[in-house]
């Protein structure tokens, strides 16, 4: 139920099919292709009768960074009976191939939800090892990060990526669209 697509093959199909941003509010401000309508992966779920009634009025691509969270929207969709087209590569193929982006006005490119987390899960490993020194047993900090990136791996999931996407920086700034104005966007 899901079909790629590569940016070449989209790139003329804008404007005729609906484009399902999945990232956070945060990242689509910093740039997204245009037209893309911003519905994060973690709202995905309440917005299945309106991407259900609009997949039945026009093709709907799905789109993130590079393409994992997008494949897993497109799952969701396609478990919930929504046929879907997965632009691989995501929005960084998109740049990559000399496409312009949109912005919002003020918005500055925020990282990749993956790149924050590994940020964050790399800095408390090193701070566990570090701290052990000072204090032993801190190392099973360090530990715990790994459970955690490896259950992240196995369920195809990641709780530290939900969590940093409820940070300030990852929330709609003023004047990005809001998953309210992208849902009436695809109602029409």
């Amino acid at each position: 139920m899901t079909t790629p697509l590569t940016v070449d093959q989209l790139r003329p199909r804008l404007g005729r099919l609906m484009l399902i941003d999945v990232r956070s509010p945060g990242e689509y401000a910093g740039g997204h292709i245009p037209g893309a309508l911003n519905i994060p992966l973690d709202q995905l779920d309440g917005a299945l009768d309106v991407l259900r009634a609009a997949a039945g009025r026009s093709e709907l691509a799905v789109v993130c960074a590079a393409g994992q969270r997008a494949r897993t929207a497109c799952e969701r969709l396609a478990a919930a009976g929504i046929t879907t087209l997965l632009v691989t590569g995501g929005t960084n193929a998109w740049t990559d191939a000399g496409h312009p982006v949109d912005r919002v006005a003020g918005a500055r490119p925020a990282w990749a939800m993956d790149r924050q987390v590994r940020l964050v899960a790399g800095s408390i490993v090193l701070l566990g090892l570090l701290a052990d020194r000072a204090r032993p047993g801190a190392r099973w900090l360090s530990a715990a990060v790994g459970g955690g990136l490896v259950s992240s791996a196995l369920t195809n999931s990641c709780a530290l990526g939900t969590a940093l996407g409820k940070l300030p920086y990852n929330r709609p700034r003023p004047g990005t669209p809001t998953l309210d104005d992208a849902l009436a966007a695809l109602g029409r």
